[in-house]
C-alpha cells in the first residue's frame, strides 16, 4: 500500500508552493520524517518530510507551482533496513544469532516517532521564531512538558510536548519557522532489546534510532534563501559550514558567511570581497592584514538580530507614516486638581482597592467620556467605509523588555478608576514578564502613551493603525502660567493627540483634546458625566 504524500498548509493566506528541489530521488528508499523535498511559498521556504518508511514516487518535478493539498509524491511500504541487518553481526565474532534477532530489532521495527509542529497562534501570524530550547537534544520528556519557547511579533508562547518520550530536536535556536513546520521529533516508547542489548550491540542500534535526522544527505548544501546569498555574494558553498538539518547551509549559516567575508580592505581605499577559504593567506599577508584588524577593532561594534516584535514594529510604524494623513495637535492641562486628589485619597484607594492611584486611570477615563462627543476620533478606515464604535477598548502603550507592546483594555467605558488601575497593573505585568497573548493586544480603538515616565517633555505619537488616534502623555513640570491675572506656579503637562487627517477634522481634534483637558482640569465632570 501506498501513502500519498501532499503540500501541507503553511499559512492561512498562502494557497500555493514551488517545489524547489528534490533532496530525494525517484526510487529513493526513506525514513519516516526524512527530509525529501524543499518547498518555497512567497514568506517562507520550509521542507517537506516523509510521513512513512519505504520506497518514494516523485510526481511532480522540481520548478512546478503546487497549491495546498497537491500530491507531491507517494511511498510505498516496504522495509528499508535490510542493509543495516548484518552490521551488529559484523561488529563482533563473538555475537550468537540470538544476540543479532535482538539487536536489530530496533532497526526493523523502530519506536515510534511523533513530530512536533509549530501551533497555529493567530489569524495573521504565518512565521514564528524559536527563541530558546527549554529542553536538551536527548533529553527525557513528559507528557504536556515546556520544550521550548516561540516568539511572533506579537507575544511569546511556550511549545509543549505532546506525549512522554525522547526529545530529538531538529530547529535551532533563531530560526524562523513557518506555521505547521516541524521543530522536534519525540522518540515514544522504548524498544526492549536496548535494555538486554550487550556492549557492541549499543554502537549498531544507536543510528536506527536517529537515522531519521541523521547527518550527511545534505550536508553542505544550501538551502534557496542560502544559496542565493552565497550566489550574490559570491562565496562558495564548500567553504561554508552547515550548521542545519543533516547539515544543510541555513539562511542563517549564509548571513554569517557574508559578514565574515566582507571585512577586508584593500590598501588602496576600495572594499573586496574575498572568499572564506582565502583568509588564512590573507592573515599571513602584513600589509593587507593590517586594515582588516583596523575594521575588525573589538568593541567598536555590537550587530544583534532583529526581534520579530521589533521587526514588526518597525513596518507597521512606516506603514502608518505613509498611508495615513497623520497630525498633531498640541494642548496643556493643570495637573493640580487630579495631584491633590490623588494626595488626599491615594492611602485610602489602595487600603480598600489593593492597587494604587495613578494618573493613567484619569486620562483613561477622560478619553472615554471625549470619545462618546467625538466618536469619529475613535474610527478607523475599512475599505472604502469608516467603521464608528459605540464602545471604548483602550490600548495601553507598555514598554516591555522585548520592546514596545499595545496591551488593550477592554470596555474601559464601562469600568471605574478602581478597575481600570487594576487592569493596568495586570497588563503591564505580563508585559514585563513576556506573558501577554494575542487577543490580549488584538483590537482596540484609541491608544494612550506615557512618554512623562521617561522624562519625555514634548512628543508627537504616532497612530497605532488600523486606529485613527493616539494620546500622547508628558512629564508634569512646574511653570510660571497667569491664572486671574496673577502669575501662579502651577504642575503642567503637555497633551499631544495624533490623529489621521483622512477621518478626523481638526474641529473634531482640537474640540477632543480641550474635552479631555476640561475632564482632567475639574474631576468632578468624571463622576457627574457633564
Amino acid at each position: 500500500m501506498s501513502l500519498e504524500i501532499k503540500v501541507p498548509p503553511v499559512g492561512e493566506s498562502i494557497t500555493e508552493v514551488t517545489l524547489s528541489r528534490w533532496l530525494k530521488k525517484d526510487g529513493d528508499v526513506v525514513a519516516m520524517d526524512e527530509v525529501i523535498a524543499e518547498l518555497e511559498s512567497d514568506k517562507a521556504t520550509f521542507e517537506l518530510t516523509a510521513e512513512k518508511a519505504g520506497t518514494l514516487t516523485t510526481v511532480a518535478k522540481e520548478g512546478d507551482t503546487l497549491a495546498i493539498g497537491a500530491i507531491v509524491a507517494s511511498i510505498s511500504e516496504g522495509t528499508v533496513t535490510a542493509p543495516l541487518a548484518p552490521a551488529p553481526a559484523t561488529a563482533t565474532a563473538t555475537t550468537t544469532a540470538p544476540a543479532t534477532a535482538t539487536a536489530t530489532q530496533p532497526i526493523s521495527e523502530p519506536v515510534s516517532t511523533l513530530a512536533i509542529k509549530v501551533p497555529p497562534v493567530g489569524e495573521s501570524i504565518t512565521e514564528v521564531t524559536l527563541s530558546r530550547w527549554l529542553k536538551k537534544d536527548g533529553d527525557a520528556v513528559a507528557m504536556d512538558e515546556a520544550l521550548a519557547e516561540l516568539e511572533s511579533d506579537k507575544a511569546t508562547f511556550e511549545l509543549t510536548a505532546e506525549k512522554a518520550g525522547v526529545l530529538n530536536t531538529l530547529a535551532k535556536e533563531g530560526d524562523v519557522l513557518p506555521i505547521g513546520a516541524i521543530v522536534a521529533n519525540i522518540i515514544v516508547g522504548t524498544a526492549p532489546a536496548t535494555a538486554t542489548a550487550t556492549a557492541t550491540t549499543p554502537a549498531t542500534a544507536t543510528p536506527a534510532v536517529i537515522s531519521e535526522n541523521a547527518p550527511g544527505y545534505a550536508s553542505g548544501t544550501p538551502s534557496p534563501a542560502a544559496a542565493k546569498i552565497l550566489a550574490e555574494k559570491g562565496i562558495d558553498p564548500k567553504a561554508v559550514q552547515g550548521n542545519g538539518v543533516g547539515g544543510r547551509i541555513t539562511k542563517g549559516d549564509a548571513l554569517s558567511a557574508a559578514t565574515v567575508d566582507m571585512v577586508s580592505e584593500n590598501p588602496q581605499g576600495g572594499r573586496s570581497k574575498a572568499a572564506a577559504g582565502s583568509a588564512p593567506v590573507q592573515a599571513s599577508d602584513t600589509k593587507s592584514s593590517a586594515p582588516a584588524a583596523k575594521v575588525l577593532e573589538p568593541g567598536r561594534e555590537r550587530r544583534e538580530k532583529m526581534s520579530p516584535l521589533r521587526k514588526t514594529v518597525a513596518r507597521r510604524l512606516v506603514a502608518v507614516k505613509n498611508e495615513t494623513a497623520m497630525l498633531t495637535t498640541f494642548n496643556e492641562v493643570d495637573m493640580s486638581p487630579i495631584m491633590e486628589l490623588r494626595g488626599k485619597y491615594k492611602d485610602k484607594f489602595k487600603e480598600k482597592h489593593g492597587v494604587g492611584l495613578g494618573f493613567m486611570s484619569f486620562f483613561t477615563k477622560a478619553v472615554c467620556e471625549a470619545l462618546k462627543e467625538w466618536p469619529a476620533v475613535g474610527a478607523r478606515i475599512e475599505g472604502e467605509e469608516i467603521v464608528y464604535s459605540n464602545y471604548a477598548d483602550i490600548s495601553i502603550a507598555v514598554s516591555a523588555p522585548k520592546g514596545l507592546v499595545v496591551p488593550v483594555i477592554r470596555n474601559a467605558d464601562g469600568m471605574s478608576l478602581a478597575e481600570i488601575e487594576k487592569a493596568v497593573a495586570g497588563l503591564a505585568a505580563k508585559a514585563r514578564d513576556n506573558k501577554l497573548t494575542i487577543d490580549e493586544m488584538t483590537g482596540g480603538t484609541f491608544t494612550i502613551t506615557n512618554g512623562g515616565v521617561f522624562g519625555s517633555m514634548l512628543s508627537t505619537p504616532i497612530i497605532n493603525s488600523p486606529q485613527s488616534a493616539i494620546l500622547g502623555m508628558h512629564n508634569i513640570i512646574e511653570r510660571p502660567v497667569a491664572v486671574n491675572g496673577q502669575v501662579v506656579i502651577k504642575p503642567m503637562m503637555y497633551v499631544a493627540l495624533s490623529y489621521d487627517h483622512r477621518i478626523i477634522d481638526g474641529r473634531e481634534s482640537v474640540s477632543f483634546l480641550v474635552r479631555v483637558k476640561q475632564l482632567l482640569e475639574d474631576p468632578a465632570r468624571l463622576l457627574l458625566g457633564v
